[in-house]
């Protein structure tokens, strides 16, 4: 099998697929080393691994040659967050698609909320329209893209997110999405009921009250991102041990 064929067959296993969010080459090899079957970039991290606020304000040129190198060196396949296409254009939307295609990946997520100021959500018909365009654009151009959909209900605190959740997912799933991610979902009858909504696999995030993955395999999930959450992490470690060599002026802390 290939590295989209691989990919798409992890979505099927009993155990959900664990993806390693990654910002960098060296992460990304860090998840390689460590045993991980598929990485993923984070639009968060690595908008700020470069200095740049997540919403699409990493250039997008950025992206793709991060991509292209991560996929010359590490032998994983590699999914990309697009967040809401880094266009409000269709064209604009496939080319990039394309863009990313080309330079290695094989499988993007793409939103249903519009970055800005203050995030917003894209009505669910003409939302449901995009994914049908794209998932016709990746079958007629025989682009080897596993079309990952993100629905932003919950991650924005929606009264009715659960209500909200169901009714994309339906639209989505028969629009011609691969997968339906639905970051910052926790509880388990949420979680269940999603997951019983749907044929297509459910990807679940990093959160706090995140079940463990155990417990999120027999719920159904099939697979689970980190988001920025390890990125955050590490570089808060980074910043406690700068502190404590100012403090100690020594480098014995680098080394315990």
């Amino acid at each position: 099998m290939n590295s989209f064929e691989t990919f798409k067959h992890l979505h099927k296993n009993s155990s959900p697929l664990l993806i390693g969010n990654i910002w960098d080459v060296k992460s990304a090899e860090t998840f390689q080393s460590a045993g991980f079957r598929a990485i993923g970039i984070s639009s968060q991290a690595i908008s700020n691994a470069l200095g740049y606020p997540d919403g699409e304000n990493l250039p997008f040129e950025y992206l793709l040659r991060i991509s292209q190198r991560i996929t010359e060196v590490v032998d994983l396949p590699l999914t990309v967050d697009m967040e809401a296409g880094y266009s409000r254009n269709l064209d604009e939307i496939l080319k990039n698609i394309e863009k990313l295609h080309d330079h290695g990946a094989i499988g993007i997520n793409l939103e249903d909320t519009i970055p800005g100021e203050k995030r917003s959500l894209t009505p669910a018909a003409s939302f449901a329209e995009t994914v049908a365009a794209v998932a016709e654009h990746i079958r007629r151009k025989r682009l080897n893209i596993f079309l990952n959909i993100r629905t932003d209900g919950f991650l924005l605190g929606l009264p009715h997110a659960l209500e909200e959740t169901l009714k994309r997912v339906k639209l989505y799933e028969k629009a011609g999405a691969d997968g339906i991610f639905v970051p910052c979902i926790t509880q388990r009858d949420d979680i269940k009921t999603v997951v019983q909504s749907t044929s297509l696999p459910i990807n679940v995030m990093c959160m706090p009250d995140l079940p463990g993955f155990k417990e999120l395999e027999l719920l159904g999930v099939k697979r689970i991102s980190m988001g920025g959450f390890l990125f955050n992490k590490v570089y808060d470690y980074a910043g406690v041990l700068a502190r404590k060599i100012l403090a100690e002026q020594e480098f014995s802390s680098i080394f315990s």
